[in-house]
């Protein structure tokens, strides 16, 4: 049970949007590179960037984004690899398949132009409910609440909400109040000012609570337990997958990739061919072109994790003899270490091609 704050302690609504925005006068974050020049695009592909993903992060990525793409006609006319190259490190690559989306839906039904309603940006790829409402606020400054990760910590703290904002009832007391502390006046300040106060002071471990403007009305802080709030998802052993990726080499040295499905991990990236961790690479490479691998070796295996499993990959190199078009229905592309092109990578392979580039000298002799 919540235990209300003693003795001199304010209330938890009083004043709490003022308290707030004079902490934002003195302390807020008013420089970001989003910041400068705004408009609803420039902010939209930040708070996109953002899900997930440290500020610090993503101002390289963000600034590199805005000088491909500085319009949302330029990104709606990019190709989708030249988007994902792009990306590439992010991760969470579905990201930026819905961000390109939007933005052919932007210039092909809005002319161009954002909507100006949270329920009509709501309606494009990619966008929710807490984005829609940084968009209008952040850009159009219009009174709409968010709620991202670090307003949701701010609040479940301030008010005690017990559990894990993934479950419907939590995540519905936090939008009321999110709803109601919302301030008519000076709405983009209120809505930054929150974002900057989660991730500066109210932070998921050691928060700060002696420099919070809101120390004085906070529940949890008055408890003694701000890091009981929110409440921990569930845990759930992640489940563990193997797999075998392919590191192939033709004649002219080099490396084939193939393109993944549109859907899926790594959706619409290139990749190394990929092959179950029981199965003989030799014999997948003879069944499916009537060739044999040549100078095969097998890396030391790693894993990469994803939001709901590990992933153990097993890199194995070696030279063919052929220069195949298509690996079963998916094109590929013969990939020069030395020349990189503008592709959409998945992490791993990113990583990995960097180690070939190292080797290749040694493994060419």
């Amino acid at each position: 049970m919540s235990l209300k704050p003693k003795g001199s302690a304010k209330r938890p609504g009083d004043n709490f949007s003022q308290r707030v925005l004079d902490w934002f006068d003195l302390h807020g974050r008013k420089h970001l590179p989003w910041q400068q020049g705004v408009t609803p695009y420039r902010v939209w592909v930040s708070e996109i960037m953002l899900q997930q993903t440290q500020v610090a992060t993503v101002i390289p990525y963000f600034e590199r984004f805005m000088e491909h793409y500085p319009s949302v006609q330029d990104l709606a006319a990019a190709a989708q690899d030249d988007v994902l190259h792009l990306w590439t490190g992010l991760g969470y690559y579905a990201r930026a398949r819905n961000l390109h989306k939007c933005a052919k839906t932007v210039v092909a039904e809005f002319g161009g132009e954002f909507p100006q309603s949270v329920e009509q940006l709501e309606t494009l790829s990619g966008i929710g409910r807490s984005t829609a409402g940084a968009i209008a606020s952040l850009s159009m400054g219009q009174k709409a609440a968010i709620l991202d990760g670090n307003v949701k910590r701010v609040l479940a703290r301030h008010f005690a909400v017990d559990g894990w904002p993934g479950t419907t009832p939590v995540l519905n007391t936090l939008w009321q109040w999110a709803e109601q502390l919302t301030p008519d006046q000076r709405c983009q300040h209120y809505t930054q000012a929150m974002m900057d106060l989660g991730a500066m002071v109210c932070t998921r471990s050691k928060p700060d609570c002696h420099s919070c403007p809101l120390m004085d009305s906070c529940q949890a802080f008055h408890q003694g337990n701000p890091g009981d709030y929110p409440g921990k998802k569930p845990k759930k052993d992640k489940p563990v997958k193997s797999v075998q990726l392919l590191m192939l080499r033709n004649p002219n040295g080099e490396w084939l990739l193939e393109q993944r499905p549109a859907t899926g991990i790594w959706g619409g990236l290139w990749s190394f061919p990929e092959v179950s961790s029981e199965q003989d690479v030799s014999d997948y490479w003879r069944d499916t072109f009537g060739a044999e691998l040549v100078h095969q070796e097998t890396w030391d295996s790693f894993r990469h994790t994803f939001s709901h499993y590990h992933l153990d990959i097993t890199p194995v190199v070696a030279d063919i003899e052929t220069r195949a078009t298509a690996v079963g229905e998916r094109a590929v592309y013969w990939y020069d270490v030395h020349a990189p092109a503008s592709l959409g990578l998945a992490a791993p392979v990113k990583l990995l091609l960097e180690k070939l580039q190292q080797l290749e000298p040694v493994a060419s002799a």
